[in-house]
């Protein structure tokens, strides 16, 4: 995305909206290469055990609560460490204004100003088409993915936003967008639907640039054809909490 080290990565592309068209050929094999390749993996095993996914489940949950945790405490802890730095570093006001600068710019300070949320919101799970002529919805229309988040995000930077905010947590330059299925992790936390994008800026500019999106453009057909959520909510005054976690950005290594 748009001032991130994120970049959109392979997996479910929505398509740009089209009429229905019969492909009773390719559809039938298709389904015969599903069921083969299904046969050969299962080999007389359950391969979609509630089980094993409800024990990875609780496993992320429970995951995500102890960085929730971990996050409070970091960021108690910096508070008293950039107060004691402050109190003997012997820097100048002048030198202590660009650093608050240089912290707001970079997301670690909190950030209040005029701004909007988006809310984006999966479809009922029965939901069918509202159109007349579109086809009928599959799994994958009916559910928010990490393109329809970052394209929200990618937007709103090209608003001029000064900072912005995913559910409860300020992105930085390193911060990754990235969905499992329908479930939000972000920075070491999950979160699912309704997802709440808030950006500080110029509301004129940033509800434009929402507009003008082409990739959001495509995704509020599926709001019209589906039921899918959207809304934009404008603040006279909103306030972004400073980034609290790790700042260190974390690469592959090659061996030798």
């Amino acid at each position: 995305m748009s001032n991130s080290a994120d970049s959109p990565t392979p997996g479910f592309r929505r398509p740009a909206f089209r009429p229905a068209r019969l492909l009773t050929a390719s559809v039938f094999a298709l389904a015969g290469l599903i069921f083969w390749t299904s046969f050969n993996t299962a080999q007389g095993t359950n391969i979609r055990s509630d089980e094993s996914m409800l024990r990875l489940s609780d496993l992320i949950q429970e995951r995500s609560r102890k960085n929730h945790t971990l996050d409070d405490s970091t960021a108690k802890m910096r508070s008293e460490v950039d107060a004691l730095a402050r109190r003997d570093d012997g820097s100048t006001s002048a030198e202590r204004r660009e650093l608050a600068k240089l912290e707001e710019t970079a997301g670690t300070k909190k950030l209040t100003g005029t701004g909007v949320t988006v809310t984006l919101t999966d479809a009922p799970p029965n939901a069918t088409a509202q159109i007349p002529g579109v086809p009928e919805p599959q799994p994958n229309d009916l559910v928010i993915h990490q393109q329809d988040l970052q394209a929200v995000v990618n937007a709103l930077w090209q608003g001029g936003a000064k900072g912005i905010m995913v559910m409860d947590q300020r992105l930085i330059a390193t911060s990754a967008v990235r969905c499992v299925g329908n479930t939000l992790i972000l920075q070491g936390r999950v979160y699912s639907p309704p997802y709440k994008i808030t950006a500080v800026g110029d509301r004129g500019k940033l509800r434009t640039a929402l507009a003008a999106s082409p990739a959001i453009q495509n995704y509020r057909s599926y709001v019209d054809a589906y039921g899918l959520g959207w809304k934009v909510d404008q603040h006279d005054t909103v306030t972004l909490p400073g980034y609290s976690g790790t700042v260190d950005l974390h690469q592959a290594q090659p061996i030798g």
